[in-house]
């Protein structure tokens, strides 16, 4: 795999996989399951049954492991995008263009530490002097954390890791994204709409993206009554990164005025 080096040169790198914060390359990462795989299916011989209490301690590693890793991570904001934005994508410099300016509003930036729109985030914030975070996650189909990654957690479980975006994050930003984006969205705003976090935006950056998706959850849930109007303005919808972050500035500081 060919990456960038923040100076512009080529770095030649074998290909790789994460299984949690273990690095497997060459015919070393040819793994045909990932953890999450083997502790959800359910399929498979009966002695999965007996390693159960084994791999709770493993969950608990992982949490611990995050946890210490981050606890000194200052005021930060996630950022979710596509893993397939290509570097020549538009996509792709808005991200580095709004990693730039959280890291100069004094935001860390945090991101699934992948390629695309991910490694655009954590490269307009490492160059423009910010922190730079990564959680990645052991797939069998996307290989290690981006090279602008300056502080990177690699988890196991998908669980483990939505629980430290969700801790250490005081905003969410989704930029155009698949499945994984769509799901951390409407886990925050369920998070969000139970209480079970606050004073948390969730900003959809892009609206030709995301507009059809907001025009749904108004005319279609809310006005099904499936959630209120309270609920459809947890969601900000923008395309100016200024407005994005004053978003987030906003209410970052009525949370700090609030404690």
């Amino acid at each position: 795999m060919n990456e960038e080096k923040k100076n512009g040169a080529v770095d030649e790198r074998p290909t790789e996989k994460q299984r949690g914060p273990v690095v497997l390359r060459r015919d070393r990462k040819d793994e045909l399951t990932t953890t999450d795989q083997r502790l959800l299916d359910s399929r498979g011989p009966s002695d999965w049954v007996h390693t159960d209490p084994w791999r709770v301690l493993r969950i608990q590693a992982e949490f611990v492991e995050g946890f210490g890793a981050l606890a000194e991570v200052p005021s930060a904001v996630t950022v979710f995008g596509s893993a397939r934005t290509g570097r020549d994508h538009p996509e792709y410099q808005i991200g580095r263009d709004l990693g730039a300016a959280l890291a100069e509003a004094g935001f860390a930036a945090i991101t699934g530490g992948g390629p695309g729109a991910m490694e655009a985030v954590n490269r307009g914030c490492s160059e423009a002097g910010g922190f730079s975070i990564g959680l990645g996650i052991e797939l069998p189909f996307e290989q290690g954390l981006n090279p602008w990654v300056d502080l990177g957690v690699n988890f196991r479980y998908f669980f483990v890791r939505k629980t430290m975006f969700i801790k250490y994050s005081q905003a969410f930003i989704c930029l155009p994204g698949g499945f994984g984006t769509l799901d951390e969205l409407f886990e925050a705003l369920t998070l969000v709409q139970t209480k079970k976090v606050t004073k948390f935006p969730v900003v959809l950056f892009g609206t030709s993206y995301w507009q059809g998706l907001y025009d749904w959850i108004q005319n279609s849930v809310l006005e099904g009554g499936k959630v209120g109007e309270k609920d459809l303005a947890l969601l900000h919808l923008t395309d100016d990164i200024d407005d994005a972050v004053r978003v987030v500035k906003d209410a970052h500081k009525a949370w700090g005025d609030a404690h």
